[in-house]
């Protein structure tokens, strides 16, 4: 599918503007990389404990702030989660040692439990677990006569649990009285809730716990697999292409690596294991939409042969115009409606994929063919110069001419004694 045909476009006239615009990216990013130390590393790499806790009304962020800095040792980080009516932070704490995990995890659950909890000691059903609430109602109903079998209360905790974790409740009851709902929930459960259990206005979600030595490793390895990534990609395409090629591709993918890394540094965003999964998928995207485009200009040269290589580039990145528009269009429909719609968790994912279409795309232009024409026109200028010819060339000014194979020239006498000149084939 075309739907752009015989287009004539000049777009390598047109890459100062950005060029310039990715030199001024990398500057900040590399900039602000430097000032803030490094990039802003999630729990999965720096270590520490996280918990997503939703509320039943809008989270007192300070509030929360100050009930974990009064007991847990160093940074607390109370991070509100943007989602419309989603009514939930993210709490994390740095540590230091692999024995105060769970220390500080249990020491968070009860700072907010003592800050937001019921202090008479009533179990709270919103941050309880099915054994207790299995022995809160065997206690209760013998207590009130009408003791069922442990099958019968496994499923009467089964049924209430499942209520409250439901889509419609999201882990969080505001009130007894939704569970009349609920057909296992007798007169004789429910007065027994209410007498011994209580509803506090939080629940924790979901805890995530990651050693400090588990992080620096999976940093390593994080870095490891990028460069690797790079690494095969360029020995490929020096063998399917030239030496050149390889390296125009590289330098354009590490250029969209470290644009999307320091706007991630601008923007306080956190690297996580799946921004690292959206880079190693942004360095197969922008390498894959470079290589269509060399391909490109590897065929043309077989057939063109009356033009200048920056034209012949020029016409190559207009066939594959379609195709660019088509893939990267798509794709960014796609990450956009991540980033627009897909909350918190799929933000830091959903970003670096909108940040790296766009960089990977123009790089693959502006970047990787200007880099091709820059060596073709330093390797043309050398060999004009060693076989003595002027220095300009090309068909419009400094535009290298094709790239041929040096000429080798030889006299050889005719019958009527001129000199005819042999010269090698052009590649």
């Amino acid at each position: 599918m075309e739907i752009f045909k015989n287009t004539n476009f000049d777009f390598l006239g047109k890459k100062w503007p950005f060029i310039i615009a990715s030199l001024v990216l990398t500057a900040a990013g590399i900039g602000s990389l430097i000032v803030k130390g490094g990039p802003l590393y999630g729990i999965d790499f720096k270590g520490g404990a996280l918990m997503h806790v939703k509320f039943t009304s809008e989270p007192p962020e300070e509030k929360i702030r100050k009930a974990l800095a009064a007991t847990i040792p160093g940074d607390i980080s109370v991070q509100r989660v943007t989602t419309p009516g989603a009514n939930e932070v993210i709490v994390s704490t740095d540590i230091t040692t692999e024995e105060a995990l769970n220390k500080n995890r249990q020491k968070m659950e009860e700072a907010l439990r003592s800050t937001f909890g019921d202090p008479s000691g009533k179990a709270d059903v919103n941050n309880i677990g099915a054994d207790k609430l299995t022995g809160i109602l065997r206690d209760g109903l013998a207590q009130a006569g009408t003791l069922p079998d442990d099958k019968q209360l496994s499923e009467i905790v089964k049924a209430i649990l499942d209520f409250k974790n439901g889509t419609a409740n999201g882990g969080l009851l505001k009130s007894f009285d939704q569970l009349s709902g609920v057909s296992l929930v007798t007169p004789q459960v429910m007065g027994v809730l209410k007498e011994k259990c209580y509803l506090s206005p939080f629940t924790i979600r979901n805890t995530e716990v990651v050693g400090p030595r588990v992080g620096a490793e999976l940093r390593t390895k994080a870095l490891l697999a990028t460069l690797y990534a790079l690494a095969g990609m360029l020995v490929y395409i020096a063998f399917r292409f030239e030496w050149i090629y390889g390296v125009a591709a590289v330098i354009a993918v590490f250029h969209d690596t470290i644009i999307t890394l320091g706007l991630f540094s601008i923007f306080n965003k956190e690297i996580s294991l799946t921004v690292v999964a959206a880079l190693l998928t942004l360095v197969g995207y922008s390498m894959n939409d470079t290589i269509v485009t060399f391909d490109r200009i590897r065929e043309n040269l077989r057939i063109v042969k009356k033009t200048s290589f920056y034209d012949l580039v020029n016409m190559s990145i207009n066939q594959t115009l379609s195709r660019t528009v088509l893939t990267s269009g798509l794709t960014l429909l796609t990450a956009l409606s991540l980033w627009l719609f897909g909350g918190d968790v799929l933000n830091g994912f959903s970003f670096a994929l909108v940040v790296g279409i766009l960089v990977g795309t123009y790089s693959s232009v502006f970047v990787a063919c200007p880099i091709l024409i820059y060596w073709y026109d330093l390797a043309e200028s050398r060999r004009k110069q060693a076989i003595g010819l002027p220095g300009n060339f090309g068909s419009a000014g400094n535009k290298p001419a094709l790239p041929v194979v040096k000429q080798n020239v030889a006299p050889a006498a005719k019958p009527d004694g001129s000199v005819k000149v042999k010269t090698g084939p052009r590649k």
